[in-house]
Protein backbone atom coordinates (compact mmCIF):
# COMPACT_ATOMS: atom_id res chain seq x y z
CA UNK A 1 0.00 0.00 0.00
CA UNK A 2 1.43 3.31 -0.48
CA UNK A 3 0.28 7.12 0.47
CA UNK A 4 1.10 10.33 -1.34
CA UNK A 5 1.28 13.70 0.33
CA UNK A 6 0.58 12.47 3.55
CA UNK A 7 -0.81 15.08 5.77
CA UNK A 8 -1.09 14.52 9.71
CA UNK A 9 -4.15 15.09 11.63
CA UNK A 10 -3.28 18.49 13.03
CA UNK A 11 -2.08 20.03 9.68
CA UNK A 12 -6.09 19.37 8.16
CA UNK A 13 -7.75 21.28 11.49
CA UNK A 14 -8.32 24.61 8.89
CA UNK A 15 -9.02 22.12 5.76
CA UNK A 16 -12.56 22.94 4.94
CA UNK A 17 -12.74 19.02 3.66
CA UNK A 18 -10.51 16.06 5.06
CA UNK A 19 -10.45 12.62 4.04
CA UNK A 20 -9.24 9.94 6.75
CA UNK A 21 -7.87 6.40 5.85
CA UNK A 22 -6.23 4.01 7.82
CA UNK A 23 -5.35 6.45 10.75
CA UNK A 24 -4.06 9.52 8.07
CA UNK A 25 -5.22 12.22 6.83
CA UNK A 26 -5.48 14.21 3.61
CA UNK A 27 -6.69 17.26 2.68
CA UNK A 28 -8.49 18.56 -0.28
CA UNK A 29 -8.13 21.69 -1.66
CA UNK A 30 -10.96 24.50 -2.47
CA UNK A 31 -9.75 24.67 -6.17
CA UNK A 32 -8.71 21.54 -7.51
CA UNK A 33 -10.33 18.00 -7.69
CA UNK A 34 -8.98 15.31 -5.28
CA UNK A 35 -8.87 11.62 -6.24
CA UNK A 36 -8.74 8.29 -5.01
CA UNK A 37 -8.28 5.51 -6.66
CA UNK A 38 -5.23 2.68 -7.33
CA UNK A 39 -3.63 6.07 -8.36
CA UNK A 40 -4.52 9.54 -7.26
CA UNK A 41 -3.84 11.97 -3.92
CA UNK A 42 -5.07 8.86 -1.93
CA UNK A 43 -3.40 6.12 -3.33
CA UNK A 44 -5.74 3.34 -1.42
CA UNK A 45 -3.96 0.36 -2.27
CA UNK A 46 -2.74 -1.84 -5.59
CA UNK A 47 -5.31 -3.72 -5.60
CA UNK A 48 -5.92 -4.82 -9.31
CA UNK A 49 -9.56 -4.85 -8.87
CA UNK A 50 -9.80 -1.53 -7.74
CA UNK A 51 -9.68 2.01 -11.11
CA UNK A 52 -6.47 3.78 -11.10
CA UNK A 53 -9.42 6.59 -10.60
CA UNK A 54 -12.32 5.66 -8.58
CA UNK A 55 -13.52 8.69 -6.34
CA UNK A 56 -13.47 12.45 -7.01
CA UNK A 57 -13.73 15.05 -4.21
CA UNK A 58 -14.63 18.51 -5.80
CA UNK A 59 -16.07 21.84 -4.66
CA UNK A 60 -18.95 23.64 -6.94
CA UNK A 61 -21.00 26.58 -6.10
CA UNK A 62 -19.98 26.49 -2.44
CA UNK A 63 -20.36 22.74 -1.90
CA UNK A 64 -18.60 19.74 -1.62
CA UNK A 65 -19.53 16.74 -4.40
CA UNK A 66 -18.23 13.33 -4.29
CA UNK A 67 -18.43 11.48 -7.83
CA UNK A 68 -17.84 7.96 -9.25
CA UNK A 69 -15.10 8.14 -11.57
CA UNK A 70 -14.69 4.21 -12.22
CA UNK A 71 -16.81 2.08 -14.24
CA UNK A 72 -17.52 -1.40 -12.46
CA UNK A 73 -17.43 -0.62 -8.89
CA UNK A 74 -19.91 1.16 -7.05
CA UNK A 75 -19.39 2.90 -2.67
CA UNK A 76 -21.93 2.75 0.07
CA UNK A 77 -22.22 6.31 1.55
CA UNK A 78 -23.52 7.01 4.98
CA UNK A 79 -23.57 9.68 7.87
CA UNK A 80 -21.73 8.83 10.89
CA UNK A 81 -25.27 7.86 12.43
CA UNK A 82 -25.68 5.33 10.01
CA UNK A 83 -29.63 7.02 9.31
CA UNK A 84 -28.62 8.44 5.78
CA UNK A 85 -27.40 6.08 3.06
CA UNK A 86 -26.75 5.96 -0.90
CA UNK A 87 -25.42 3.84 -3.34
CA UNK A 88 -23.12 5.92 -5.20
CA UNK A 89 -22.99 3.45 -8.75
CA UNK A 90 -20.28 4.16 -11.61
CA UNK A 91 -21.26 7.65 -13.11
CA UNK A 92 -23.22 8.97 -9.95
CA UNK A 93 -22.19 12.13 -7.75
CA UNK A 94 -24.03 13.02 -4.39
CA UNK A 95 -23.32 16.25 -2.36
CA UNK A 96 -21.15 15.98 1.12
CA UNK A 97 -23.46 17.86 3.42
CA UNK A 98 -22.77 16.03 6.81
CA UNK A 99 -19.71 16.74 9.32
CA UNK A 100 -19.00 13.34 8.64
CA UNK A 101 -19.45 10.38 6.12
CA UNK A 102 -18.38 7.05 5.68
CA UNK A 103 -17.96 5.41 2.41
CA UNK A 104 -17.38 2.08 1.91
CA UNK A 105 -16.46 0.45 -1.15
CA UNK A 106 -15.17 -3.56 -2.40
CA UNK A 107 -12.43 -4.64 -5.02
CA UNK A 108 -12.39 -8.20 -5.49
CA UNK A 109 -11.87 -9.81 -2.46
CA UNK A 110 -11.16 -6.84 0.17
CA UNK A 111 -13.58 -3.95 1.37
CA UNK A 112 -12.48 -0.90 2.23
CA UNK A 113 -13.77 2.36 4.37
CA UNK A 114 -12.52 6.13 4.56
CA UNK A 115 -14.27 8.96 6.19
CA UNK A 116 -14.82 12.16 4.33
CA UNK A 117 -15.11 15.03 7.02
CA UNK A 118 -16.82 18.60 6.36
CA UNK A 119 -16.20 21.63 8.61
CA UNK A 120 -18.75 23.80 7.43
CA UNK A 121 -21.44 21.09 6.37
CA UNK A 122 -24.71 22.27 4.96
CA UNK A 123 -26.76 19.80 7.21
CA UNK A 124 -26.42 19.58 11.28
CA UNK A 125 -27.66 16.20 12.62
CA UNK A 126 -29.20 16.26 16.19
CA UNK A 127 -29.47 12.79 17.65
CA UNK A 128 -32.94 12.59 20.27
CA UNK A 129 -32.60 10.02 23.03
CA UNK A 130 -35.01 7.95 21.66
CA UNK A 131 -33.49 7.09 18.63
CA UNK A 132 -31.88 3.59 18.62
CA UNK A 133 -28.55 1.90 16.50
CA UNK A 134 -28.00 -1.74 15.51
CA UNK A 135 -31.74 -2.90 16.28
CA UNK A 136 -32.94 -6.05 14.82
CA UNK A 137 -35.08 -3.72 12.51
CA UNK A 138 -34.57 -1.30 9.72
CA UNK A 139 -37.86 -0.02 8.37
CA UNK A 140 -40.55 -2.86 7.86
CA UNK A 141 -37.72 -5.31 7.87
CA UNK A 142 -37.39 -7.83 10.87
CA UNK A 143 -34.94 -10.29 10.79
CA UNK A 144 -34.47 -13.67 13.45
CA UNK A 145 -31.27 -14.04 15.51
CA UNK A 146 -30.21 -16.34 13.20
CA UNK A 147 -30.29 -14.70 10.39
CA UNK A 148 -28.46 -11.82 11.89
CA UNK A 149 -26.28 -13.82 13.06
CA UNK A 150 -25.04 -14.56 9.56
CA UNK A 151 -24.84 -10.66 8.43
CA UNK A 152 -22.52 -10.55 11.84
CA UNK A 153 -20.37 -13.42 10.01
CA UNK A 154 -19.94 -11.90 7.17
CA UNK A 155 -19.38 -8.53 8.51
CA UNK A 156 -16.92 -9.93 11.22
CA UNK A 157 -13.46 -8.97 9.95
CA UNK A 158 -14.88 -5.01 9.63
CA UNK A 159 -16.69 -5.24 13.04
CA UNK A 160 -13.32 -6.12 14.81
CA UNK A 161 -11.07 -3.43 13.25
CA UNK A 162 -10.92 0.09 15.28
CA UNK A 163 -11.49 2.74 12.75
CA UNK A 164 -11.06 2.91 8.75
CA UNK A 165 -9.12 0.72 6.55
CA UNK A 166 -9.41 -2.52 4.56
CA UNK A 167 -10.52 -5.98 5.42
CA UNK A 168 -11.76 -9.22 3.67
CA UNK A 169 -15.03 -10.18 3.43
CA UNK A 170 -15.25 -14.23 4.29
CA UNK A 171 -16.32 -16.86 2.00
CA UNK A 172 -19.75 -18.25 2.27
CA UNK A 173 -18.10 -21.11 3.43
CA UNK A 174 -15.71 -19.73 5.88
CA UNK A 175 -18.97 -17.75 7.07
CA UNK A 176 -20.88 -20.86 8.10
CA UNK A 177 -18.12 -22.44 9.30
CA UNK A 178 -17.69 -20.19 11.76
CA UNK A 179 -21.36 -20.39 12.60
CA UNK A 180 -21.08 -23.79 12.73
CA UNK A 181 -23.97 -24.50 10.21
CA UNK A 182 -24.02 -26.38 7.01
CA UNK A 183 -23.83 -24.62 4.06
CA UNK A 184 -27.42 -25.62 2.92
CA UNK A 185 -28.42 -23.69 6.30
CA UNK A 186 -26.84 -20.84 5.53
CA UNK A 187 -27.60 -20.00 1.60
CA UNK A 188 -30.91 -20.35 2.65
CA UNK A 189 -30.66 -17.98 5.13
CA UNK A 190 -28.50 -15.43 2.82
CA UNK A 191 -31.20 -16.39 0.50
CA UNK A 192 -33.80 -14.95 3.21
CA UNK A 193 -31.85 -11.76 4.47
CA UNK A 194 -30.90 -10.33 0.87
CA UNK A 195 -34.96 -11.00 -0.40
CA UNK A 196 -35.93 -8.88 2.60
CA UNK A 197 -33.21 -6.08 1.84
CA UNK A 198 -34.38 -5.95 -1.45
CA UNK A 199 -37.96 -6.16 -1.26
CA UNK A 200 -37.72 -2.74 0.42
CA UNK A 201 -35.22 -0.98 -1.60
CA UNK A 202 -31.73 -1.50 -0.69
CA UNK A 203 -29.39 -1.91 -4.25
CA UNK A 204 -27.25 -4.44 -5.10
CA UNK A 205 -28.63 -7.62 -3.88
CA UNK A 206 -30.19 -8.04 -7.46
CA UNK A 207 -28.36 -9.16 -10.38
CA UNK A 208 -29.96 -8.82 -13.99
CA UNK A 209 -33.43 -10.25 -14.29
CA UNK A 210 -34.15 -10.91 -10.84
CA UNK A 211 -31.04 -13.51 -9.95
CA UNK A 212 -29.58 -12.93 -6.85
CA UNK A 213 -26.14 -10.44 -7.72
CA UNK A 214 -22.75 -12.58 -7.75
CA UNK A 215 -21.24 -10.07 -5.01
CA UNK A 216 -24.33 -9.82 -2.97
CA UNK A 217 -22.13 -10.59 0.29
CA UNK A 218 -19.77 -7.76 -0.50
CA UNK A 219 -22.87 -5.20 -0.92
CA UNK A 220 -24.75 -7.10 2.08
CA UNK A 221 -21.56 -6.41 4.60
CA UNK A 222 -21.72 -2.56 3.42
CA UNK A 223 -25.31 -2.01 3.48
CA UNK A 224 -24.92 -3.66 7.21
CA UNK A 225 -22.02 -1.96 8.67
CA UNK A 226 -23.03 1.74 7.18
CA UNK A 227 -26.58 1.58 8.36
CA UNK A 228 -25.86 -0.07 12.01
CA UNK A 229 -27.80 -2.91 11.13
CA UNK A 230 -24.76 -4.68 12.92
CA UNK A 231 -22.33 -3.37 15.45
CA UNK A 232 -19.63 -5.22 17.25
CA UNK A 233 -22.26 -5.20 20.61
CA UNK A 234 -23.89 -7.93 17.95
CA UNK A 235 -20.15 -10.36 17.61
CA UNK A 236 -21.68 -12.68 20.98
CA UNK A 237 -24.34 -13.77 18.30
CA UNK A 238 -21.72 -15.72 16.32
CA UNK A 239 -21.26 -18.00 19.57
CA UNK A 240 -25.03 -18.31 20.24
CA UNK A 241 -25.77 -19.04 16.96
CA UNK A 242 -24.26 -22.32 16.80
CA UNK A 243 -27.01 -24.70 17.96
CA UNK A 244 -29.33 -26.58 15.35
CA UNK A 245 -31.64 -24.74 13.14
CA UNK A 246 -34.20 -22.57 15.18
Amino acid sequence: MTRKEVTKMGDTAGAELSIEFCGEWFEAKDEGVFSIGREGDLEIDENPYLHRKFLELARYDGIWWMTNVGTMISATIADSSGGMQAWLAPGARIPMVFSHTNVVFTAGPTTYELSVHVKTPAFRQQAREQDSVGDTTIGPVVFTDSQKALIVALAEPMLRRDGTGLSSIPSSTQAAARLGWPMTKFNRKLDNVCDKLDRVGVAGLRGGGGRLATNRRARLVEHAVSSHLVTAADLPLLDSQRDPED
